[in-house]
Protein backbone atom coordinates (compact mmCIF):
# COMPACT_ATOMS: atom_id res chain seq x y z
CA UNK A 1 0.00 0.00 0.00
CA UNK A 2 1.52 3.35 -1.19
CA UNK A 3 0.72 6.86 1.08
CA UNK A 4 0.28 9.50 -1.67
CA UNK A 5 -2.20 11.78 -3.48
CA UNK A 6 -4.92 8.85 -4.04
CA UNK A 7 -5.84 9.03 0.00
CA UNK A 8 -6.52 6.42 2.15
CA UNK A 9 -9.40 4.25 2.71
CA UNK A 10 -11.69 2.80 5.34
CA UNK A 11 -10.27 -0.42 4.02
CA UNK A 12 -6.46 0.64 4.09
CA UNK A 13 -7.26 1.23 7.55
CA UNK A 14 -8.64 -2.43 8.42
CA UNK A 15 -5.56 -3.95 6.20
CA UNK A 16 -2.57 -2.03 7.92
CA UNK A 17 -4.31 -2.33 11.06
CA UNK A 18 -5.88 -5.97 11.61
CA UNK A 19 -3.10 -7.77 8.51
CA UNK A 20 -0.19 -5.89 8.87
CA UNK A 21 -0.50 -4.63 5.67
CA UNK A 22 3.19 -2.81 4.56
CA UNK A 23 2.90 0.75 3.62
CA UNK A 24 5.43 2.71 1.80
CA UNK A 25 5.82 6.46 0.89
CA UNK A 26 4.78 7.32 -3.05
CA UNK A 27 7.78 9.51 -4.81
CA UNK A 28 4.95 12.54 -4.91
CA UNK A 29 4.53 12.39 -1.56
CA UNK A 30 8.27 11.98 -0.47
CA UNK A 31 8.50 15.19 -2.99
CA UNK A 32 5.83 17.27 -1.30
CA UNK A 33 6.95 16.78 2.29
CA UNK A 34 10.29 17.73 1.30
CA UNK A 35 9.14 20.77 0.00
CA UNK A 36 7.36 21.77 2.53
CA UNK A 37 9.84 21.23 5.03
CA UNK A 38 12.02 23.44 3.59
CA UNK A 39 9.18 26.26 4.45
CA UNK A 40 9.55 25.00 8.51
CA UNK A 41 13.66 25.51 7.87
CA UNK A 42 12.83 28.68 6.72
CA UNK A 43 11.10 29.87 9.97
CA UNK A 44 13.65 28.19 12.18
CA UNK A 45 16.25 30.41 10.99
CA UNK A 46 14.02 33.49 11.23
CA UNK A 47 13.80 35.63 14.09
CA UNK A 48 9.84 35.95 14.24
CA UNK A 49 8.49 33.56 17.13
CA UNK A 50 6.21 30.60 15.41
CA UNK A 51 4.47 28.58 17.27
CA UNK A 52 5.70 24.77 17.49
CA UNK A 53 9.03 25.86 15.74
CA UNK A 54 10.59 28.33 18.27
CA UNK A 55 8.17 28.65 20.77
CA UNK A 56 7.17 26.47 23.85
CA UNK A 57 3.46 24.45 23.68
CA UNK A 58 -0.11 25.25 24.87
CA UNK A 59 0.14 27.57 27.63
CA UNK A 60 3.63 28.09 26.69
CA UNK A 61 3.42 29.10 23.94
CA UNK A 62 4.66 32.59 24.40
CA UNK A 63 7.90 31.56 25.95
CA UNK A 64 11.01 31.91 22.98
CA UNK A 65 13.50 28.97 22.92
CA UNK A 66 16.93 29.55 21.38
CA UNK A 67 18.14 27.91 18.61
CA UNK A 68 21.03 26.01 20.68
CA UNK A 69 17.47 24.13 22.48
CA UNK A 70 15.17 23.29 20.43
CA UNK A 71 16.69 19.70 19.99
CA UNK A 72 15.19 19.27 23.59
CA UNK A 73 12.71 21.05 22.83
CA UNK A 74 11.58 18.78 20.59
CA UNK A 75 12.25 15.55 22.99
CA UNK A 76 11.04 17.18 25.82
CA UNK A 77 7.38 17.62 24.03
CA UNK A 78 7.45 13.82 23.35
CA UNK A 79 8.89 13.08 26.27
CA UNK A 80 6.55 14.73 28.47
CA UNK A 81 3.49 14.18 26.94
CA UNK A 82 4.16 10.53 27.19
CA UNK A 83 2.03 10.64 30.28
CA UNK A 84 -0.74 7.87 29.52
CA UNK A 85 -1.41 5.21 32.24
CA UNK A 86 -3.63 2.68 32.87
CA UNK A 87 -3.97 -0.68 30.77
CA UNK A 88 -2.32 -1.31 27.85
CA UNK A 89 -4.14 -0.41 24.25
CA UNK A 90 -4.46 -3.23 21.77
CA UNK A 91 -2.65 -3.82 18.93
CA UNK A 92 -4.30 -2.96 15.91
CA UNK A 93 -5.12 0.32 18.10
CA UNK A 94 -1.90 1.21 17.97
CA UNK A 95 -1.46 -0.01 14.32
CA UNK A 96 -4.41 1.98 13.10
CA UNK A 97 -3.02 5.58 15.58
CA UNK A 98 0.28 5.24 13.30
CA UNK A 99 -0.86 5.03 10.09
CA UNK A 100 -3.24 7.81 10.36
CA UNK A 101 -0.55 10.07 11.59
CA UNK A 102 1.79 8.56 8.58
CA UNK A 103 -1.32 9.71 6.45
CA UNK A 104 -1.65 13.33 7.48
CA UNK A 105 2.41 13.38 7.93
CA UNK A 106 2.19 12.29 3.82
CA UNK A 107 0.07 15.24 3.11
CA UNK A 108 2.53 17.89 3.19
CA UNK A 109 0.78 20.30 5.63
CA UNK A 110 2.44 19.39 8.78
CA UNK A 111 6.44 20.18 8.04
CA UNK A 112 7.80 16.90 8.52
CA UNK A 113 10.84 15.76 7.40
CA UNK A 114 11.07 13.00 5.00
CA UNK A 115 13.67 10.61 7.09
CA UNK A 116 11.35 11.14 10.57
CA UNK A 117 8.04 9.91 8.62
CA UNK A 118 10.01 7.12 6.90
CA UNK A 119 10.86 6.11 10.27
CA UNK A 120 7.76 6.10 11.22
CA UNK A 121 6.46 3.80 8.22
CA UNK A 122 9.90 1.72 9.20
CA UNK A 123 8.75 0.52 12.55
CA UNK A 124 4.98 0.23 11.28
CA UNK A 125 6.34 -2.13 8.69
CA UNK A 126 8.31 -4.33 10.75
CA UNK A 127 5.38 -4.89 13.64
CA UNK A 128 6.65 -3.11 16.14
CA UNK A 129 3.97 -1.93 18.25
CA UNK A 130 4.30 1.03 20.91
CA UNK A 131 2.98 0.55 24.13
CA UNK A 132 0.09 2.76 24.28
CA UNK A 133 -2.55 3.35 27.74
CA UNK A 134 -5.88 3.55 28.27
CA UNK A 135 -5.72 6.86 29.78
CA UNK A 136 -3.92 10.73 28.32
CA UNK A 137 -5.77 11.31 25.52
CA UNK A 138 -8.81 14.34 26.29
CA UNK A 139 -9.78 14.47 22.47
CA UNK A 140 -8.30 17.68 22.25
CA UNK A 141 -4.81 19.11 20.61
CA UNK A 142 -5.42 15.53 19.11
CA UNK A 143 -4.68 12.41 20.96
CA UNK A 144 -1.45 13.64 22.50
CA UNK A 145 -0.20 11.32 25.32
CA UNK A 146 -1.01 8.06 22.99
CA UNK A 147 0.63 9.54 19.83
CA UNK A 148 3.64 10.44 22.24
CA UNK A 149 4.32 7.34 23.02
CA UNK A 150 4.38 6.29 19.30
CA UNK A 151 6.88 9.21 18.48
CA UNK A 152 8.64 7.96 22.12
CA UNK A 153 9.93 4.97 20.20
CA UNK A 154 10.72 6.75 16.88
CA UNK A 155 13.59 8.30 18.89
CA UNK A 156 15.19 4.97 20.67
CA UNK A 157 12.81 5.56 23.66
CA UNK A 158 9.74 4.42 25.34
CA UNK A 159 8.22 1.17 25.73
CA UNK A 160 7.36 -1.14 22.48
CA UNK A 161 6.32 -4.82 21.69
CA UNK A 162 7.99 -6.70 19.35
CA UNK A 163 6.34 -8.52 16.63
CA UNK A 164 6.49 -11.92 18.75
CA UNK A 165 4.23 -9.98 21.07
CA UNK A 166 7.27 -9.86 23.56
CA UNK A 167 8.30 -6.44 24.86
CA UNK A 168 12.10 -6.00 24.64
CA UNK A 169 13.80 -2.69 25.08
CA UNK A 170 13.02 -0.21 22.34
CA UNK A 171 16.95 -0.03 20.81
CA UNK A 172 17.05 -3.60 20.73
CA UNK A 173 13.60 -4.02 18.90
CA UNK A 174 14.99 -0.64 16.38
CA UNK A 175 18.42 -2.82 15.77
CA UNK A 176 17.25 -5.82 15.19
CA UNK A 177 14.76 -4.48 11.89
CA UNK A 178 17.51 -1.82 11.48
CA UNK A 179 16.06 1.20 11.64
CA UNK A 180 18.17 3.89 13.63
CA UNK A 181 16.20 6.38 16.25
CA UNK A 182 15.75 9.60 14.61
CA UNK A 183 16.29 12.93 16.61
CA UNK A 184 13.75 15.47 16.23
CA UNK A 185 13.85 19.07 14.44
CA UNK A 186 11.48 21.81 14.98
CA UNK A 187 8.34 21.25 14.87
CA UNK A 188 8.49 17.47 14.73
CA UNK A 189 7.84 16.78 17.38
CA UNK A 190 4.18 18.45 17.46
CA UNK A 191 3.36 17.28 14.16
CA UNK A 192 3.73 13.89 15.02
CA UNK A 193 1.23 14.24 18.35
CA UNK A 194 -1.46 16.18 17.25
CA UNK A 195 -3.98 14.44 15.68
CA UNK A 196 -7.13 12.71 16.04
CA UNK A 197 -5.66 9.34 14.66
CA UNK A 198 -6.35 7.77 17.78
CA UNK A 199 -10.17 8.43 17.65
CA UNK A 200 -10.79 7.98 14.00
CA UNK A 201 -8.92 4.03 13.92
CA UNK A 202 -11.44 3.49 16.26
CA UNK A 203 -14.65 4.31 14.94
CA UNK A 204 -13.20 2.85 11.45
CA UNK A 205 -12.49 -0.86 13.44
CA UNK A 206 -16.15 -0.25 15.10
CA UNK A 207 -17.62 0.06 12.48
CA UNK A 208 -15.76 -2.91 10.30
CA UNK A 209 -17.24 -4.74 13.41
CA UNK A 210 -20.77 -3.93 13.08
CA UNK A 211 -21.04 -4.09 9.60
CA UNK A 212 -20.46 -8.07 10.15
CA UNK A 213 -22.95 -7.45 13.41
CA UNK A 214 -26.16 -5.65 12.39
CA UNK A 215 -26.38 -8.53 9.67
CA UNK A 216 -26.01 -11.00 12.37
CA UNK A 217 -28.74 -9.44 14.54
CA UNK A 218 -31.36 -9.58 11.89
CA UNK A 219 -30.54 -13.04 11.47
CA UNK A 220 -30.82 -14.13 15.23
CA UNK A 221 -33.56 -11.77 15.33
CA UNK A 222 -35.61 -14.23 12.96
CA UNK A 223 -34.34 -17.30 14.46
CA UNK A 224 -36.40 -15.74 17.76
CA UNK A 225 -39.31 -15.26 15.97
CA UNK A 226 -39.42 -18.87 14.57
CA UNK A 227 -38.16 -20.29 17.92
CA UNK A 228 -41.43 -17.85 19.24
CA UNK A 229 -43.68 -18.82 16.70
CA UNK A 230 -43.54 -15.72 15.25
CA UNK A 231 -45.25 -14.24 12.12
CA UNK A 232 -43.02 -13.39 9.30
CA UNK A 233 -45.50 -11.54 7.71
CA UNK A 234 -44.42 -7.99 9.07
CA UNK A 235 -41.72 -8.30 7.44
CA UNK A 236 -42.98 -7.73 3.92
CA UNK A 237 -41.49 -4.98 1.84
CA UNK A 238 -44.86 -3.26 1.99
CA UNK A 239 -44.72 -2.37 5.07
CA UNK A 240 -41.67 -1.17 4.96
CA UNK A 241 -39.98 1.27 2.44
CA UNK A 242 -43.37 2.46 1.32
CA UNK A 243 -44.82 3.44 4.30
CA UNK A 244 -41.45 4.45 6.14
CA UNK A 245 -38.46 4.85 4.12
CA UNK A 246 -35.54 4.50 6.09
CA UNK A 247 -33.09 2.85 4.25
CA UNK A 248 -31.95 0.77 7.03
CA UNK A 249 -35.16 -0.28 8.08
CA UNK A 250 -36.11 -1.68 4.78
CA UNK A 251 -32.79 -3.85 4.65
CA UNK A 252 -33.37 -5.20 8.30
CA UNK A 253 -36.76 -6.60 7.33
CA UNK A 254 -35.65 -7.64 4.21
CA UNK A 255 -32.72 -9.59 5.75
CA UNK A 256 -35.83 -11.12 8.12
CA UNK A 257 -37.77 -12.11 5.99
CA UNK A 258 -35.07 -14.01 3.88
CA UNK A 259 -33.95 -15.89 6.67
CA UNK A 260 -37.32 -17.23 7.55
CA UNK A 261 -38.15 -18.13 3.81
CA UNK A 262 -39.27 -21.76 3.78
CA UNK A 263 -39.83 -21.99 7.76
CA UNK A 264 -42.25 -25.32 8.34
CA UNK A 265 -41.87 -23.96 11.80
CA UNK A 266 -43.74 -20.29 10.85
CA UNK A 267 -45.98 -22.28 8.13
CA UNK A 268 -47.56 -24.10 10.99
CA UNK A 269 -49.46 -21.51 12.76
CA UNK A 270 -50.47 -19.17 10.07
CA UNK A 271 -53.67 -20.88 10.10
CA UNK A 272 -55.74 -21.18 13.52
CA UNK A 273 -53.10 -19.31 15.47
CA UNK A 274 -55.30 -16.66 17.62
CA UNK A 275 -52.74 -14.09 18.68
CA UNK A 276 -53.05 -10.95 16.58
CA UNK A 277 -49.68 -9.61 17.17
CA UNK A 278 -46.29 -10.24 18.07
CA UNK A 279 -44.59 -8.25 20.90
CA UNK A 280 -42.54 -5.43 20.58
CA UNK A 281 -39.65 -7.31 20.50
CA UNK A 282 -40.25 -9.56 17.52
CA UNK A 283 -42.89 -7.58 15.09
CA UNK A 284 -40.57 -4.06 15.83
CA UNK A 285 -36.87 -5.53 15.21
CA UNK A 286 -36.46 -4.34 11.78
CA UNK A 287 -37.32 -0.31 12.88
CA UNK A 288 -34.42 -0.80 15.72
CA UNK A 289 -32.09 -2.35 13.64
CA UNK A 290 -32.59 -0.52 10.75
CA UNK A 291 -31.92 2.83 13.09
CA UNK A 292 -28.79 0.96 13.94
CA UNK A 293 -28.02 0.62 10.18
CA UNK A 294 -28.65 4.28 9.63
CA UNK A 295 -26.76 5.90 12.08
CA UNK A 296 -23.23 3.50 11.20
CA UNK A 297 -23.64 4.76 7.59
CA UNK A 298 -24.00 8.75 8.96
CA UNK A 299 -20.86 7.27 11.18
CA UNK A 300 -18.96 6.17 8.05
CA UNK A 301 -19.75 9.41 6.59
CA UNK A 302 -17.61 10.86 9.24
CA UNK A 303 -14.90 8.74 9.28
CA UNK A 304 -14.24 8.78 5.23
CA UNK A 305 -14.49 12.62 5.65
CA UNK A 306 -11.94 12.60 8.73
CA UNK A 307 -9.95 10.12 6.24
CA UNK A 308 -9.56 13.54 4.33
CA UNK A 309 -8.17 15.53 6.14
CA UNK A 310 -4.64 16.98 7.93
CA UNK A 311 -5.40 17.22 11.56
CA UNK A 312 -2.09 19.48 12.85
CA UNK A 313 -1.53 22.42 14.73
CA UNK A 314 0.32 24.50 13.27
CA UNK A 315 -0.36 23.80 9.83
CA UNK A 316 1.51 24.67 6.67
CA UNK A 317 -0.79 25.71 3.99
CA UNK A 318 -0.45 25.49 0.12
CA UNK A 319 1.65 28.85 -0.29
CA UNK A 320 3.51 27.72 2.49
CA UNK A 321 1.93 30.13 4.92
CA UNK A 322 2.20 28.25 8.76
CA UNK A 323 -1.04 29.10 10.13
CA UNK A 324 -2.78 28.02 13.86
CA UNK A 325 -5.97 26.36 14.05
CA UNK A 326 -8.30 24.19 16.03
CA UNK A 327 -8.92 21.16 13.62
CA UNK A 328 -7.55 18.88 16.34
CA UNK A 329 -10.90 19.37 18.01
CA UNK A 330 -12.24 15.84 18.27
CA UNK A 331 -15.75 17.23 18.09
CA UNK A 332 -16.95 15.95 14.72
CA UNK A 333 -15.36 11.95 15.46
CA UNK A 334 -16.42 12.00 18.99
CA UNK A 335 -20.36 12.76 18.16
CA UNK A 336 -20.33 9.31 16.25
CA UNK A 337 -18.66 7.82 18.84
CA UNK A 338 -21.07 8.35 21.16
CA UNK A 339 -24.02 8.42 18.71
CA UNK A 340 -23.24 4.85 17.77
CA UNK A 341 -23.15 3.61 21.49
CA UNK A 342 -26.89 4.49 21.60
CA UNK A 343 -28.94 2.42 19.11
CA UNK A 344 -26.23 -0.92 20.11
CA UNK A 345 -26.96 -0.53 23.22
CA UNK A 346 -30.87 -0.62 22.33
CA UNK A 347 -30.50 -3.16 19.67
CA UNK A 348 -29.09 -5.90 22.22
CA UNK A 349 -31.26 -5.02 24.47
CA UNK A 350 -34.41 -6.13 22.14
CA UNK A 351 -32.03 -9.03 22.06
CA UNK A 352 -31.97 -10.01 25.21
CA UNK A 353 -35.99 -9.45 25.81
CA UNK A 354 -36.30 -11.99 22.28
CA UNK A 355 -34.05 -14.20 24.44
CA UNK A 356 -35.95 -13.92 28.02
CA UNK A 357 -39.31 -14.31 26.38
CA UNK A 358 -38.09 -17.62 25.19
CA UNK A 359 -37.24 -18.96 28.11
CA UNK A 360 -40.64 -18.05 29.96
CA UNK A 361 -42.83 -20.92 29.73
CA UNK A 362 -45.74 -18.05 30.00
CA UNK A 363 -45.00 -16.45 26.90
CA UNK A 364 -43.01 -19.03 24.88
CA UNK A 365 -45.83 -20.94 23.36
CA UNK A 366 -45.01 -24.77 24.42
CA UNK A 367 -41.27 -24.21 24.90
CA UNK A 368 -40.42 -26.01 28.18
CA UNK A 369 -38.88 -23.43 30.64
CA UNK A 370 -35.79 -22.18 30.56
CA UNK A 371 -35.45 -24.71 27.47
CA UNK A 372 -34.57 -26.92 30.14
CA UNK A 373 -33.88 -30.92 29.50
CA UNK A 374 -35.43 -31.55 32.88
CA UNK A 375 -36.68 -28.22 34.27
CA UNK A 376 -36.11 -28.29 38.21
CA UNK A 377 -33.48 -30.81 37.92
CA UNK A 378 -31.86 -28.47 35.10
CA UNK A 379 -31.66 -25.00 35.09
CA UNK A 380 -31.08 -25.00 30.87
CA UNK A 381 -30.44 -21.51 29.82
CA UNK A 382 -31.64 -19.38 32.87
CA UNK A 383 -28.14 -18.34 33.67
CA UNK A 384 -26.79 -17.45 30.28
CA UNK A 385 -29.52 -15.11 29.64
CA UNK A 386 -28.58 -13.25 33.39
CA UNK A 387 -25.03 -13.21 31.63
CA UNK A 388 -26.86 -11.50 28.86
CA UNK A 389 -28.91 -9.11 30.86
CA UNK A 390 -25.36 -8.26 32.28
CA UNK A 391 -23.93 -7.60 29.10
CA UNK A 392 -26.69 -4.89 28.55
CA UNK A 393 -27.05 -2.95 31.59
CA UNK A 394 -23.52 -2.63 30.76
CA UNK A 395 -24.20 -1.11 27.71
CA UNK A 396 -26.92 1.09 28.51
CA UNK A 397 -24.28 2.63 30.98
CA UNK A 398 -21.44 2.95 27.81
CA UNK A 399 -24.68 4.95 25.77
CA UNK A 400 -23.96 7.65 28.24
CA UNK A 401 -22.03 10.40 26.21
CA UNK A 402 -18.74 11.19 26.76
CA UNK A 403 -18.62 14.08 24.34
CA UNK A 404 -21.01 16.75 26.67
CA UNK A 405 -17.93 16.52 29.10
CA UNK A 406 -15.24 18.78 29.35
CA UNK A 407 -12.33 19.37 31.98
CA UNK A 408 -10.53 22.24 30.78
CA UNK A 409 -6.57 21.81 30.91
CA UNK A 410 -3.15 23.94 30.14
CA UNK A 411 -3.64 26.16 32.40
CA UNK A 412 -6.91 27.18 30.69
CA UNK A 413 -5.36 27.31 26.98
CA UNK A 414 -7.32 24.48 26.19
CA UNK A 415 -10.33 25.28 27.92
CA UNK A 416 -13.03 23.22 25.95
CA UNK A 417 -12.07 19.10 25.13
CA UNK A 418 -13.83 16.49 22.73
CA UNK A 419 -13.59 13.48 25.30
CA UNK A 420 -13.10 11.69 22.08
CA UNK A 421 -10.39 9.25 22.71
CA UNK A 422 -12.82 7.93 25.75
CA UNK A 423 -15.89 7.67 23.63
CA UNK A 424 -13.84 5.77 21.77
CA UNK A 425 -12.69 3.58 24.37
CA UNK A 426 -16.56 2.69 24.94
CA UNK A 427 -17.68 2.26 22.07
CA UNK A 428 -15.35 -0.66 21.40
CA UNK A 429 -16.24 -2.28 25.03
CA UNK A 430 -19.92 -1.55 23.69
CA UNK A 431 -19.68 -3.53 20.16
CA UNK A 432 -17.69 -6.17 22.08
CA UNK A 433 -20.75 -6.75 24.57
CA UNK A 434 -23.37 -6.64 21.44
CA UNK A 435 -21.41 -9.79 19.99
CA UNK A 436 -21.64 -11.79 23.11
CA UNK A 437 -25.18 -10.67 23.41
CA UNK A 438 -25.89 -11.74 19.97
CA UNK A 439 -24.21 -15.27 20.87
CA UNK A 440 -26.27 -16.37 23.70
CA UNK A 441 -29.32 -15.43 21.65
CA UNK A 442 -28.44 -17.31 18.89
CA UNK A 443 -27.53 -20.16 20.85
CA UNK A 444 -30.72 -19.80 22.86
CA UNK A 445 -32.86 -19.45 19.46
CA UNK A 446 -31.26 -22.65 17.82
CA UNK A 447 -32.18 -24.16 20.66
CA UNK A 448 -35.51 -23.12 20.90
CA UNK A 449 -36.16 -24.00 17.18
CA UNK A 450 -34.59 -27.85 18.11
CA UNK A 451 -37.16 -28.01 20.18
CA UNK A 452 -40.13 -27.29 17.76
CA UNK A 453 -39.57 -30.77 16.36
CA UNK A 454 -41.23 -32.29 14.05
CA UNK A 455 -41.37 -29.14 13.11
CA UNK A 456 -38.96 -28.04 10.23
CA UNK A 457 -36.90 -24.63 10.15
CA UNK A 458 -35.97 -22.69 7.33
CA UNK A 459 -33.36 -23.05 5.40
CA UNK A 460 -31.15 -20.66 7.24
CA UNK A 461 -31.92 -22.27 10.64
CA UNK A 462 -31.69 -25.94 9.53
CA UNK A 463 -28.39 -24.97 8.07
CA UNK A 464 -26.67 -22.88 11.38
CA UNK A 465 -27.79 -26.31 13.35
CA UNK A 466 -25.81 -28.19 11.12
CA UNK A 467 -23.01 -26.24 11.19
CA UNK A 468 -22.63 -26.06 14.42
CA UNK A 469 -23.41 -29.88 14.81
CA UNK A 470 -24.14 -30.04 18.49
CA UNK A 471 -21.76 -27.69 19.69
CA UNK A 472 -24.06 -24.65 20.17
CA UNK A 473 -27.57 -24.70 20.94
CA UNK A 474 -28.71 -28.18 21.45
CA UNK A 475 -30.98 -29.20 23.61
CA UNK A 476 -30.09 -31.76 26.52
CA UNK A 477 -29.10 -32.12 30.27
CA UNK A 478 -27.30 -29.05 31.40
CA UNK A 479 -23.48 -28.83 30.67
CA UNK A 480 -20.84 -26.05 31.19
CA UNK A 481 -22.16 -23.08 29.54
CA UNK A 482 -19.02 -20.47 29.62
CA UNK A 483 -17.43 -22.57 26.38
CA UNK A 484 -20.61 -22.97 24.47
CA UNK A 485 -21.21 -19.04 24.75
CA UNK A 486 -17.59 -18.61 23.58
CA UNK A 487 -17.95 -21.18 20.58
CA UNK A 488 -21.17 -18.84 19.73
CA UNK A 489 -19.40 -15.63 19.97
CA UNK A 490 -16.35 -16.97 17.89
CA UNK A 491 -18.91 -17.89 15.25
CA UNK A 492 -20.55 -14.50 15.03
CA UNK A 493 -17.64 -13.03 15.45
CA UNK A 494 -15.76 -14.85 12.47
CA UNK A 495 -18.42 -13.65 10.11
CA UNK A 496 -19.38 -17.59 9.50
CA UNK A 497 -22.61 -17.11 10.86
CA UNK A 498 -23.59 -14.68 7.96
CA UNK A 499 -21.91 -16.94 5.81
CA UNK A 500 -23.96 -20.06 6.38
CA UNK A 501 -27.07 -18.57 6.30
CA UNK A 502 -26.72 -16.87 3.12
CA UNK A 503 -25.03 -20.21 1.42
CA UNK A 504 -28.20 -21.62 2.21
CA UNK A 505 -30.70 -18.62 1.37
CA UNK A 506 -28.41 -16.38 -0.85
CA UNK A 507 -26.73 -12.28 0.05
CA UNK A 508 -28.14 -10.56 2.82
CA UNK A 509 -28.18 -6.47 3.15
Amino acid sequence: MQLGSSGVTVGDVIAVARHDARVELTDEARERVAKVRRHIDELAASDVPAYGISTGFGALANKHIPLEKRTRLQKSLVRSHAAGTGPTVEREVVRALMFLRAKTLASGHTGIRVETLETMLAVLNAGITPVVHEFGSLGCSGDLAPLAHCALVLMGEGRAVGPDGTERPVPELLAEAGIEPVTLAEKEGLALINGTDGMLGQLIMALADLQNLLTAADITAAFSVEGLLGTDRVFVPELHEPLRPHPGQKYAAANMLKVLEGSGIVASHRVGDDRVQDAYSLRCAPQVAGGSRDTARYALTVAQQELAAAVDNPVVLDDGTVSSNGNFHGAPVAYVLDFLAIPIADLASMSERRTDRMLDPARSHGLPPFLAEDPGTDSGLMIAQYTQAGLVSDMKRLAAPASVDSIPSSAMQEDHVSMGWHAARKLRQAVLNLRRVLAIELLTSTRAIALRAPLEPGAAASAVIADLDGRVGAPGEDRFMAPEIEAAEEYVASGRLVRTVESAVGPLN
